[in-house]
């Protein structure tokens, strides 16, 4: 058996299970676990419902916890098309209807948190609390971000690049162990958080023309959720940005624009990838939001 394949995974995480569910034209896959009130968990690029591995088992005492692989993520489907974040946080509505639910809590990650954004604004009727980690959806602001670093240690040069058609996929097919390790070595503070295992998990999904091609319309995308967001009422759930200190200002400027209440809350010492840089203090920030 394959020891980075989603039914290995599993095994290390006892309570939980996996699961595909046809949802219009894709099947989401997702990883379900414990009691209680729903809490879906959306992540992010270049990464699967494993970036939650170490808060799963925590929130899954007080709620049922629900990891989902979005649309061109992991074990799900990945058509051609249908990658704005309106149409995928249409996914995630179809998924909780399907799952029996009438009201979910919700957290996002990186491109998760852009679609946990776009289910609150087009289903606020199913929201119960938001969560929204270190990442915004992208503005218009993202045209003016530079294309060289410009004397800043950290430029999102990938933004850029994950827009360009057919390129990446010719590129990194094989090879995208070398994005992950140069992403992660430099967006996270503490570089071991992110294992050689855990990285192993991310490429095998990476590694495909297909994915890479899936992953790369989230990006494809930005310039139709800009134009979508503009449509959007602000926000009255109940919110918190849980933000690496990097982006507190990026991200706290978009809240206070388009949410009319919202905390937010700073983890110092660790980078982007905060469920897997601090697991134990977000498991905690979540728990004491939603309680």
């Amino acid at each position: 058996m394959n020891q980075y394949s989603t039914e290995s995974l599993i095994r290390k995480m006892p309570g939980f299970s996996s699961r595909l569910q046809q949802v219009k034209d894709v099947h989401l896959h997702y990883v379900k676990g414990g009691s209680g009130e729903p809490f879906l968990l959306l992540p992010g690029w270049p990464q699967t419902w494993w970036s939650f591995r170490h808060i799963m088992p925590a929130l899954a005492k007080q709620y049922t916890v629900i990891a989902v692989d979005l649309r061109g993520m992991g074990d799900s489907a990945k058509p051609v098309a249908g990658y704005s974040k309106k149409n995928m946080a249409r996914d995630i509505r179809e998924l909780v209807v399907a799952l029996g639910y009438d009201r979910v809590h919700i957290a996002g990650h990186d491109i998760g948190a852009n679609v946990a954004y776009a289910f609150a604004a087009n289903y606020p009727e199913t929201v119960n609390k938001l969560i929204l980690l270190d990442t915004p959806p992208p503005d218009e602001s993202m045209y003016r971000l530079p294309m060289l670093p410009v004397g800043m240690p950290v430029y999102p040069w990938w933004v850029a690049f994950n827009q360009v058609r057919d390129l990446p996929a010719q590129l990194l097919e094989g090879r995208f162990g070398w994005l992950l390790d140069h992403l992660l070595d430099t967006l996270l503070v503490n570089k071991e958080a992110i294992s050689e295992f855990d990285r192993a998990v991310y490429c095998q999904h990476y590694n495909h023309p297909e994915n890479i091609r899936a992953s790369c319309a989230w990006y494809q995308a930005f310039g139709q959720d800009i134009v979508d967001q503009k449509t959007y009422s602000k926000i009255k759930n109940s919110t918190i940005g849980i933000v690496s200190s990097a982006n507190v200002e990026i991200l706290n400027n978009f809240l206070s624009h388009n949410f009319f209440e919202y905390k937010m809350m700073e983890v110092k010492g660790a980078g982007h990838f905060l469920p897997e840089e601090k697991p134990e203090q977000i498991a905690q920030a979540i728990s004491d939001f939603l309680n």
